[in-house]
């Protein structure tokens, strides 16, 4: 593994001893990393996997994508697949494994090397081209995408996906300034409009996510696959999501749910559970980082992890 990046080495997977245990592996283990990252949770895995093993890494971030060719082209157990994850039953048909899938993991939001690299834009910590895009090959770019809303469609937005009390200040001063070309110059232009309303926290924090969330679509894609990644595992095989943003989560936990109670039929009928026809079983409660692991990771402090199991 020589000649690695040094995100590679810097990068910390959350959760990653939970993540093995729910994941539940074999030496022969079918494993889907729909959000490879900087392959921390990656490798973990395949340290637990035999010959018979085999896992297939999607990102839709090209940085993400070389990265992972560079570690593990050689391993014959790694398939590389450089696609957005909402494209996961077209891909797993393509290679004739949908519906037998041991094991499916998502980590979704941003990555740390993203967030720490100011020419992808994303962090109003380093000054750069406002981008935000995880595919910067695709769809418009931050200040391209401001540039075409209007401000009554920001505001909600910022509202939407970031929870922001000062929505409509923000959207009309950004709206009013015109063009804005960097993280530096749109986190002054939040910092002038709004002020800093929780302890610690930069005022632009809200805002930069929302037009994050916006610009990729980011809950879209969620929606998209929680239902295909259902369908990809095979009976047993173990669903395993962490969330960093509350809107994440509250459609994960939605959807766990309603797998896991079936067909909705009227509660006065006289059926019993199974042939309400669920397709998944909960394993466990929502599981959060340890005052340890927060202290050493500052980006788990955000994180829930849910499991569920293939029944039928």
């Amino acid at each position: 593994m020589t000649g690695l990046s040094d995100d590679r080495v810097a990068h910390v997977p959350v959760l990653k001893d939970e993540v093995l245990a729910a994941l539940n592996l074999h030496d022969d283990s079918l494993v889907v990393d729909a959000t490879y990252g900087r392959g921390g949770h990656t490798r973990a895995i395949m340290s637990r996997l035999g010959n018979g093993g085999r896992i297939l890494v999607i990102d839709r971030d090209p940085t993400a994508i070389n990265q992972a060719r560079q570690e593990w082209s050689e391993d014959a157990r790694v398939e590389i697949v450089h696609a957005q994850f909402s494209e996961l039953s077209k891909l797993l048909e393509q290679r004739h494994v949908n519906g037998r899938v041991t094991g499916m993991l998502f980590d979704f939001g941003v990555s740390s090397p993203q967030l720490d690299d100011s020419e992808r834009g994303f962090s109003f910590s380093h000054d750069g081209p406002l981008d935000m895009r995880m595919n910067p090959d695709q769809g418009l770019s931050a200040a391209e995408w401001l540039e075409q809303i209007s401000e009554a469609e920001l505001t909600n937005v910022l509202r939407k996906f970031g929870e922001e009390r000062f929505a409509r200040r923000i959207a009309r001063a950004i709206k009013q300034h015109g063009a804005v070309a960097s993280t530096g110059e749109l986190a002054r232009l939040i910092s002038q409009a709004a002020p800093a309303t929780e302890k610690g926290k930069h005022p632009a924090t809200r805002t930069f996510q929302a037009i994050r969330i916006a610009v990729n679509e980011e809950l879209d894609q969620i929606k998209l696959v929680l239902p295909q990644a259902s369908k990809a595992l095979a009976t047993g095989g173990r669903l395993v999501i962490i969330s960093f943003h509350s809107l994440e989560d509250r459609l994960v936990k939605r959807f766990l749910r309603d797998q896991s109670k079936g067909d909705p039929f009227p509660p006065d009928l006289p059926v019993t559970h199974d042939m309400l026809k669920p397709q998944l079983k909960l394993i466990g409660k929502a599981i959060r980082a340890g005052a340890e692991e927060i202290e050493k990771n500052r980006r788990a402090r955000s994180a829930v992890l849910r499991v569920a199991e293939k029944i039928s």
